[in-house]
């Protein structure tokens, strides 16, 4: 007799893969056989019938055995009796299974947003930032060799990748527990703190080189106060030179013990060294918290695991990169605390604040933007070293990967110095054309403009002198907003995805060609003999908007002719505030039959001569 259940579980089987585990029969054949089921990841249904008799037949792994009634078989361990459905003939009765994950954890599938925390904490100059860098695999943090000073003033995060596993890493400024309240110092604390209440685990460096600083001592104690119920793991950083076998690494590891953290661990953030080490020291407690996490009974299995399926999105899409920069103390920092609505980067009233560029993410309208907080622009000398020279460098990078730049301007400035935009701010404008990057000016402080007269000259001003400056885009937007008082943060990320979208715009060839002819008709040319001729007009790749022109004729398109081009792309298309690039390409000349020099040229072939010197004599 065929049963539909039996059916459906066989087509099932390969997708799901199913566990049986047949638990003790009782003496009598009529007895109903238990069936608890393991799930990998999917909820599914299973249902037993009774009277199946002495041999009872069931999937390991796919595969068909015959089992005996009373023997009994258990390939997972752990098995809860909630997890068990049985049914009779009259009725069928059905459960969903839950889920119990158990060791080894695949952390490189597991959300994001599910993966541990684990913060660098440590006094200043001790290797945060280079142990940053090492295990997240980029040079993205700041290192540089400053005992006096502080590099690292903003708290950045990225993912981990320490062997097989995953965990969001954090990396902090140096701890000072003695510094003045409301310093910078100060400043830089308090958002540790408030980051420690967020971070599940901590590695806390000190410089093996130095030994045990009493600054460390205090720190140890700073974390024992904000952070009692934190899992903490000692490294002794900066110790490649010890491994000479005279016993000062053993020395240093006794003197560590006075932290009250367990065993110290070796390493060098600089070289790799003692990486193995803390990898066996992470993994199991790791292990532990993705446990309890993915085992939790309040969480749904179907959002434990990212989706490794790759769809095809549209470019307008995809996540958006969006850089802030300008001058220092313009109010970068502010405008990216008001878009976050967090105290995500540090703020004052101290110019060159800002240090390393921070990367932010955030859904705005359903779509995912990625801010980047540059270090004030400055230009770099000759003279100039150190973190802030290192700054610059950085800033620039992240100009270069950004999809669109946020030029912030200051909009007191502007109304003392009676222009908009200076020498830097032009630099940065022109940067990010040449780059083909979208652009978006944002003046900001227009609460310092108490006047309104003065506030309706800037608003008229400001526009009028960007496109006099940079006559290479036409319509740049411009946006006044006030970001202490979070006054037109919207407007500023409207703008920006209007531009993002206009900068990942694509047009079908047809519709160009039926532009082009209205075009070239209304054009005004001097020579009419000597007049270009484009064929046809395609474009050939977004982000930004790239088109090629198939001229035939003597002469090609001139600057004048690539400048009218490009303003009529802007007006007919509203393609203004983002760079247009036009290439040329020349079209072969027909001749008089109609076939161009090329097929005659290849029409033409040799008969073959054969030489005398292959000929055999004989």
């Amino acid at each position: 007799m065929s049963c539909p259940w039996i059916r459906s579980l066989s087509a099932q089987k390969r997708k799901f893969g199913y566990w049986l585990l047949h638990n003790s029969l009782k003496s009598s054949t009529n007895s109903i056989p238990q069936l608890c089921v393991r799930r990998h990841r999917d909820l599914t249904t299973i249902c037993s019938f009774n009277r199946i008799g002495e041999t009872s037949s069931s999937w390991i792994h796919g595969r068909p055995i015959s089992i005996s009634s009373p023997a009994r078989l258990c390939t997972l361990p752990n098995c809860e009796p909630s997890d068990t459905v049985s049914c009779n003939d009259d009725s069928v009765a059905s459960t969903k299974v839950g889920v119990r994950y158990e060791r080894p954890v695949d952390f490189t599938k597991v959300k994001k947003s599910l993966l541990p925390t684990v913060i660098l904490v440590g006094r200043p100059n001790v290797g945060k930032s280079a142990l940053f860098n090492r295990l997240i695999r980029r040079r993205e943090a700041l290192v540089y060799n400053t005992p006096d000073d502080h590099v690292t003033r903003d708290f950045r995060d990225g993912i981990a990748k320490l062997g097989d596993l995953r965990f969001r890493v954090l990396d902090s400024a140096g701890l000072e527990t003695a510094a003045s309240s409301g310093s910078i110092l100060d400043r830089t604390a308090g958002m540790t703190a408030s980051v420690l209440a967020r971070s599940q685990f901590a590695v806390f460096l000190i410089d093996v080189r130095a030994g045990l600083h009493p600054l460390d001592l205090e720190v140890g104690r700073w974390l024992r106060k904000h952070a009692p119920g934190i899992n903490i793991v000692v490294a002794m950083n900066k110790s490649e030179s010890l491994f000479d076998g005279s016993g000062s690494l053993v020395a240093a590891a006794a003197e560590a013990y006075r932290l009250g953290w367990g065993d110290p661990i070796a390493i060098s953030a600089e070289t790799g060294l003692g990486m193995q080490d803390l990898y066996r020291s992470l993994k199991p407690m790791l292990e532990d918290y993705m446990l309890t996490v993915l085992n939790n009974e309040e969480n749904t299995d179907e959002g434990h695991f990212s989706d490794d399926s790759s769809c095809e999105v549209e470019d307008s899409k995809l996540p958006l990169q969006l850089a802030i920069v300008g001058k220092p103390n313009v109010g970068k920092s502010t405008l990216l605390n008001a878009l976050l609505q967090e105290e995500r980067v540090l703020v004052g009233p101290e110019a060159g604040l800002t240090r390393d560029s921070i990367r932010a993410e955030f859904e705005f309208e359903g779509r995912t933007v990625y801010l980047v907080d540059t270090a004030g622009w400055l230009q770099r000398t000759k003279q100039e070293k150190g973190p802030s020279s290192l700054s610059i460098v950085q800033s620039r990078k992240s100009l270069m990967r950004a999809h669109v730049v946020a030029l912030v301007l200051d909009a007191e400035e502007i109304s003392k110095a009676r222009r908009s935009m200076k020498h830097d701010e032009v630099v940065i404008a022109r940067q990010a054309i040449e780059e083909g990057r979208g652009l978006v000016v944002v003046v900001n402080k227009m609460d310092l403009l108490r006047e309104k007269e003065i506030c309706d000259k800037v608003m008229e001003a400001v526009p009028q002198e960007i496109q006099t400056v940079l006559p290479q885009v036409t319509g740049i937007p411009v946006v006044f907003i006030s970001a202490l008082e979070g006054r037109g943060q919207a407007a500023v990320m409207h703008q920006v995805i209007d531009t993002y979208e206009k900068w990942c715009s694509r047009l079908s060839t047809a519709r160009l060609n039926r532009w082009l002819r209205k075009v070239m008709s209304r054009h005004s040319w001097k020579d009419q003999a000597a007049q270009p001729k484009v064929k046809y007009f395609t474009q050939v790749k977004a982000r930004p908007p790239t088109f090629v022109a198939f001229v035939s004729g003597k002469k090609e398109l001139s600057d004048t002719d690539i400048r009218f081009l490009k303003r009529s792309l802007k007006e007919d298309f509203d393609l203004g505030g983002i760079p247009i690039r036009i290439m040329q390409r020349s079209v072969p000349r027909k001749a008089a039959n109609g076939s161009s020099k090329s097929d005659q040229f290849t029409s033409r072939v040799p008969d073959r001569i054969f030489s005398d010197k292959r000929s055999v004599s004989v």
